[in-house]
């Protein structure tokens, strides 16, 4: 068994569940966090040195106290995951003002409570990885998802202040980027609204999103955009930007 360990928020289900088993098969303790008891359960079984934790990210006292526990226990954090999310979509003046608080509550508060909590035991050792998961959706807004890009939006912000605030020491601060994955988060926008702009191109695996990281640690990138189009979806955004709204405008049908 590895002396250090592997954070993960948003265990219980696609890609941070995938991440916790896939550390765990490398001999790393894993801390895996959610929400989803029964999910937790599923990422755990046949997995020893993965402990799971029923904790919900916007709580940042209950986040610390998660993060103290598995420094004590399963060893000084080399990676986290901040992969918890939620995606219901819709127009803005459709959605319940409770859903657009949650969202941010989660998608970002959670990022930053985390970030919070682990960083500076990070710093103080002056090694390990900080990944926090942003969205293309953080760069390229589109119709139906005004309360996911904002929270993603802000992600990619946050996480390319600190890295910067940061940027002479040895931990490395990354944030991820993905087009649609593969994952059960997709099945809240087909709870919702799908928007037809999705299917203009084929999701990506969540493997692909963990591989690209990996590279991105090994190269010292900040952003990762993992995909074949994903950058280029992000350059186009900044700068074509009428053009991107004219083809959601009709792909979309208004």
């Amino acid at each position: 068994m590895k002396e250090e360990s592997i954070f993960i928020t948003g265990a219980g289900s696609g890609m941070g569940q995938m991440a916790a088993r896939l550390f765990a098969e490398q001999g790393y303790p894993v801390a895996a966090l959610d929400v989803n008891e029964k999910g937790l359960l599923e990422t755990a079984e046949n997995h020893q040195n993965i402990r799971t934790f029923n904790t919900d990210v916007t709580n940042y006292d209950a986040v610390k106290a998660v993060v103290d526990e598995t420094e004590a226990k399963l060893g000084p954090i080399k990676r986290v995951y901040n992969a918890a999310a939620i995606m219901p979509l819709g127009k803005v003046v459709d959605q319940d003002i409770e859903i657009f608080h949650r969202v941010m509550e989660i998608n970002y508060n959670g990022v930053v409570n985390v970030s919070k909590a682990v960083m500076p035991r990070l710093l103080e050792r002056n090694e390990g990885e900080l990944v926090n998961f942003a969205s293309l959706a953080g760069w390229v807004p589109i119709l139906y998802m005004a309360a996911y890009n904002a929270s993603k939006f802000a992600v990619v912000a946050f996480t390319e202040v600190l890295a910067h605030e940061h940027k002479d020491s040895s931990v490395k601060v990354l944030c991820v980027c993905p087009p649609p994955v593969k994952t059960p988060l997709l099945d809240q926008a087909r709870d919702t609204v799908w928007p037809k702009v999705f299917d203009q191109g084929e999701a990506i695996e969540p493997q692909d999103v963990l591989a690209a990281i990996d590279e991105a640690v090994a190269q010292d990138e900040l952003f990762v955009f993992p995909g074949k189009q994903t950058r280029m979806g992000q350059r186009m955004r900044r700068w074509f930007p009428n053009l991107i709204w004219k083809n959601v405008h009709q792909t979309e049908g208004f």
